[in-house]
């Protein structure tokens, strides 16, 4: 394989994917469809440029290392727990009933029990990634119907890292038949004990403390080096000594570290090189896709077609139905969950490399992702029309009323839940500033949360019960983590701080009503951060320059008049009529202010 080819490859497929992911982005879809459509186009069954696919191929293992990483990173048993009596039955008996329909098209097209088996394994799973774009276009991923959605994603997660570890072992080259295979099935269920024990408990006090020592230096490369190394690290060791896939390695060691302090700052530091290698493996996908396979085979890809958009909405809706909940949640998560994507491909292409899946199979799932995919956002809309259908409809409504007895299952108490939530403020850097100003808003029964950089602080901070957040928050995930999509005042007010209009742009689409003060070391910068949609720009020049005339005028006998007068005159030159008033208020609606 020529290493000429690798950077006509990268950027040709990288290429296609931006221009058709901008185009589907903003046609309303999803931006997979366009890099789906990208690999299509960069393939060797299209016309023109024609990209290496072996070298998109590997480029895409490391995508798929990075999806699992952020998977493991995210996970959290909480969630989970919170959830656990609609999530749990609920993805096992859709799973178990879309895999019996996709194996069904299967078989009846001729393929092998084995084939399609693992075929409609593929189908059961649903994307994480449009799910969760889906749901929080729809403004319901962190409302109770969000979190079981996730949930039941979170069940699909573990079955895949299931299915990945074992399908080796029941398809693998050393398949010594079913006499032999208990044996084998217990020794690969030692190694992964073995491996999870390992990378958990000693991962979990190494790791950690391999991250403090760099996160000491203050260099953001070696950090998201770092980071990197972890991921592939331990993806890498878990393959070539304990035999089980790379996937499972990653998820693992993306649990370890999102169990750790610095969860926040892998995920907006590291985790961008992740969409980028993971925007190549849907690219990677899109290569193997033979447009031509939809004129040989259209009954294949129309009965899988049926299987995701209508035979797994029904499973999952008549699950949660039965299990008692609410017609609406039941129609969301239904309507969520009719799409296939990153996880699907990763099994297909698992089975391909065992032997046990053919080219039909990714060329069938490529097509009904794509149309899948594009319609999800779509079936959303489609909530409250279909509920309000239901809704004219007596007779099928109190049907539908006696299975549906339980309400909205609980789940654990959150910021948004508190009735005081809107007396939040989130403070940058805790500084001499920081500090003060934090003081001052504990004092009037505001509560602030620090986002600060040192990691001493951080921990510090969090001793003494106040909420801080260790990341840079110039990254959105920072931002959101220390809740400024739900504060009413952010206040920036380290020094010398890197990117601060990107900061306010960040914060305004979090949260387009919070106020906004910012520290600045210098005059010519207020205008640039004011249009950037800073509310306060507190100039440390002029802030110094008040303060000293003041004392030079006490100095020569002044009246407090005169004082007043020429304090007046200098903000006006130094900050503009606008801020002729400036005072530092508390955030609205304060209890005591």
């Amino acid at each position: 394989m020529a290493h000429h080819e690798l950077i006509p490859t990268l950027t040709g497929g990288l290429a296609a994917a931006l221009a058709l992911g901008y185009v589907t982005h903003r046609l309303g879809l999803s931006p997979i469809v366009g890099y789906l459509l990208a690999g299509i186009a960069v393939g060797p069954h299209t016309p023109g440029f024609v990209a290496n696919r072996e070298l998109a191929a590997q480029l895409a293992e490391i995508g798929v290392v990075l999806l699992m990483f952020g998977v493991g990173l995210h996970f959290d048993f909480k969630d989970l727990l919170a959830v656990r009596w609609v999530a749990l039955p609920g993805a096992i008996g859709q799973g178990l009933i879309s895999t019996a329909l996709g194996a069904g098209v299967a078989l009846a097209s001729g393929w092998d029990l084995s084939a399609s088996v693992l075929f409609g394994l593929a189908l059961s799973v649903a994307s994480t990634v449009v799910l969760t774009r889906v749901l929080a276009d729809t403004n319901k991923l962190h409302t109770s119907v969000g979190n079981i959605a996730v949930g039941w994603l979170i069940v699909q997660d573990i079955f895949v890292v299931i299915m990945l570890v074992l399908l080796p072992t029941f398809f693998g080259k050393d398949n010594v038949g079913p006499s032999g295979l208990p044996v084998v099935i217990g020794l690969a269920a030692l190694k992964i004990v073995v491996l999870v024990a390992g990378v958990i408990f000693l991962g979990g006090r190494f790791i950690p403390w391999l991250l403090g020592k760099v996160a000491a230096a203050r260099s953001r490369e070696l950090f998201t080096l770092t980071i990197l190394v972890v991921a592939l690290g331990i993806a890498v060791g878990s393959s070539r000594l304990f035999g089980v896939s790379m996937a499972l390695g990653a998820f693992l060691a993306g649990m370890v570290v999102g169990r750790s302090e610095f969860s926040v700052r892998a995920a907006t530091e590291a985790l961008p090189m992740r969409d980028a290698f993971a925007v190549l493996f849907f690219v990677s996908v899109g290569m193997l896709f033979n447009p031509g396979f939809l004129l040989q085979s259209p009954g294949l890809v129309a009965a899988t077609l049926v299987v995701v958009l209508v035979g797994t909405p029904l499973a999952a809706m008549g699950i949660v139905l039965a299990l008692g909940y609410p017609t609406r949640l039941a129609i969301t998560v239904a309507f969520a969950l009719g799409q296939i994507g990153e996880f699907s491909f990763i099994l297909t292409a698992l089975g391909r490399n065992l032997g046990v899946l053919s080219e039909d199979a990714t060329h069938a799932l490529v097509a009904v992702a794509i149309v899948s995919i594009s319609l999800s956002p779509l079936f959303q809309r489609l909530v409250d029309p279909l509920e309000a259908w239901l809704g004219r409809r007596p007779r099928l409504s109190s049907r539908l009323a006696t299975l549906t007895r339980r309400t909205l299952p609980g789940r654990p108490a959150s910021d948004d839940d508190r009735p005081d939530h809107r007396h939040r403020a989130v403070v940058v850097g805790y500084g001499p500033v920081g500090q003060t100003l934090a003081r001052l808003l504990r004092e009037n029964g505001i509560e602030p949360t620090v986002i600060e950089m040192n990691l001493d602080t951080v921990n510090r901070l969090k001793q003494e019960g106040l909420t801080a957040v260790y990341g840079d928050a110039n990254h959105s995930a920072t931002l959101k983590a220390a809740g400024v999509h739900r504060a009413a005042s952010l206040i920036l007010s380290a020094s010398g701080l890197r990117g601060g209009e990107e900061v306010i742009r960040l914060a305004r689409e979090l949260n387009p009503d919070v106020r906004i003060l910012v520290r600045s070391a210098y005059l010519h910068e207020r205008a640039a951060l004011r249009k950037a949609g800073a509310d306060n720009v507190f100039a440390g020049e002029g802030e110094v320059a008040l303060a000293m005339t003041e004392s030079i005028l006490s100095g020569l006998g002044a009246t407090p008049e005169q004082i007043d007068r020429e304090r007046e005159r200098l903000r006006t030159d130094f900050f503009g009529v606008s801020e002729t008033n400036a005072t530092i208020e508390p955030p609205p609606e304060s209890p005591r202010g």
